[in-house]
């Protein structure tokens, strides 16, 4: 059995929920996208050293839901919330704003947009100086992702997403995400740049070569980063990844005590609630 072993006050912190004298802080929802081009490659940003949660690791487009990206005056196209609630087990709430944060974190962490002026349609081109203006205010959250939509007149474009995993972040964690990964292909005319915020690097790379990278220990993944690449890493066409059939199995590693020390483990045992 193999997993992250707990040292010092992280070890006695589990130790303390196991006996239940302490209660786990509470997984927020979030939503990450693998953004996917021909080769086949993904899209992949280092956190910058002094983030608290996953500091150096090299991550997906992704973060926290804002309350906002629940809001009913966002345009949509594609399948319903309700229809994403049924595949991720969420109520039609939680699904519209996962949803959201989906496609507005994608833009805010990488200037991609999954969007267009119509549900058929998606914007060719956001790297110009209003575009950046709108995406800083994003992160700032000064402008909400419904208020951005509307005063460009776009439609998100859920149809563009695909559902790939379900993973909350262990229980001995003082930061928690409750988190559903999407896929999604690179729009046409479309690309990526590097931007500031969260990350300090950012590179296309194909999901073996950054498991072999991982494994010479030249970048660091965290679990659920990892097994996603070697999902991927299958895959010989960004349309293959898309068609794939995906069962959403949720994932929580756990904590165990292993020859007298607490670990976080990393074996497929930590199947969260036999589901």
């Amino acid at each position: 059995m193999g997993g992250i072993p707990l040292p010092g006050e992280l070890g006695e912190r589990a130790r303390d929920i196991l006996a239940g004298r302490v209660e786990p802080v509470p997984a927020r929802d979030a939503a990450t996208v693998v953004v996917l081009r021909e080769g086949v490659e993904v899209y992949l940003l280092r956190r910058k050293a002094s983030m608290a949660f996953a500091a150096g690791a090299y991550v997906f487009p992704g973060g926290s839901v804002d309350p906002r990206d629940a809001d009913h005056a966002i345009a949509w196209a594609g399948p319903s919330p309700a229809e994403w609630g049924e595949v991720f087990r969420a109520d039609d709430k939680t699904a519209r704003g996962l949803v959201c944060a989906a496609v507005r974190e994608t833009f805010e962490e990488s200037g991609v947009l999954l969007a267009g002026p119509s549900p058929e349609s998606v914007v060719a081109d956001t790297t110009g100086d209003d575009w950046e203006a709108d995406r800083l205010a994003l992160i700032a959250r000064s402008l909400s992702f419904a208020d951005f939509l509307d005063k460009r007149g776009l439609v998100l474009r859920a149809d563009l997403l695909r559902p790939w995993a379900h993973w909350i972040t262990p229980e001995v964690e003082n930061k928690r995400f409750d988190t559903r990964f999407f896929v999604a292909a690179l729009p046409p005319g479309q690309r990526t740049r590097d931007v500031g915020g969260e990350a300090d690097q950012v590179a296309w790379v194909r999901p073996a070569e950054a498991i072999e990278q991982a494994g010479s220990g030249r970048i660091f993944l965290m679990p659920p980063t990892h097994r996603t690449l070697k999902e991927l890493a299958a895959y010989e066409k960004v349309t293959d990844v898309l068609q794939a059939e995906r069962e959403i199995v949720t994932f929580m590693p756990r904590i165990a005590e292993v020859d007298g020390e607490m670990h976080i483990v990393l074996d497929d045992d930590y199947r969260f609630g036999g589901s």
